[in-house]
């Protein structure tokens, strides 16, 4: 194990609000890298796809860098532009 991926678990283990912190700020995060690799393998660059999405590539990299609190629609669309469709899947939490 890393020397960040110690540090992490027994920060997690002291402080139950970084754990909880953490773990939302991961999930966002995976969400923006997973919208770039599906943009990256569809061939695009984020000015391609802001222009299929009538906006401009501030708003992709705001997205792909920035997705807090990103609208349902706006995923949609983004996977449409895609030529993709938007799955959403509910689990046991941890």
């Amino acid at each position: 194990m890393s020397d960040l991926k110690k540090y992490i678990a027994g920060r997690k283990r002291r402080d139950a609000k970084f754990a909880k912190d953490y773990e939302a700020g991961y999930q966002r995060l995976k969400i923006g890298v997973m919208l770039r690799m599906e943009r990256e393998a569809a061939g695009l660059s984020q000015e391609q796809l802001a222009r299929r999405l009538k906006t401009k590539k501030t708003a992709i990299s705001r997205i792909e860098n920035h997705a807090e609190d990103i609208k349902l629609s706006t995923l949609e669309r983004f996977a449409a532009a895609m030529g993709k469709k938007l799955e959403i899947k509910l689990s046991e939490s941890r």
